[in-house]
C-alpha cells in the first residue's frame, strides 16, 4: 500500500474519533498570513528552534569588529584589526553566498 494512501486512511480514522474537534482554534478559519518563500520558511523554522544560522553570528561579528576598528588610532594596530576584519568579511561573504545557492 503506498504511504499516501497509509496517511489518507490515518487522517481519516483520526477525523471519525473526534482528534481534530479539540485542537485550539477548530472551526475557526485559518489566521491571514503572507505567503513565504523556502527561505522565510527556513529561517522561522530555524528561529523557533533557537538555531542561529553561521551566517548570522558572523555578521554580528563583523559589525562588532568594525566598531572596534573605528575607536583604533594606531597604525599598526589599525593595520591588524584590518586584517581581521577582512578575513570575517569574506567568512561572512561565504556563508551567504552558500545559503542562496542552497536555496536556489
Amino acid at each position: 500500500m503506498p504511504a499516501h494512501n497509509l496517511a489518507e486512511r490515518q487522517i481519516l480514522k483520526a477525523q471519525a474519533d473526534g482528534v481534530f474537534d479539540r485542537l485550539e482554534g477548530a472551526g475557526k478559519p485559518l489566521p491571514e498570513r503572507p505567503p513565504e518563500d523556502a527561505v522565510g520558511i527556513a529561517m522561522r523554522i530555524m528561529a523557533q528552534a533557537g538555531v542561529v544560522p553561521r551566517e548570522f553570528e558572523l555578521k554580528k561579528e563583523v559589525d562588532a569588529q568594525r566598531a572596534r576598528l573605528a575607536a583604533i588610532t594606531d597604525p599598526a594596530a589599525r593595520k591588524q584589526a584590518m586584517a581581521v576584519l577582512t578575513n570575517l568579511q569574506l567568512r561572512y561573504d561565504i556563508e551567504r553566498e552558500a545559503r542562496r545557492r542552497f536555496y536556489r
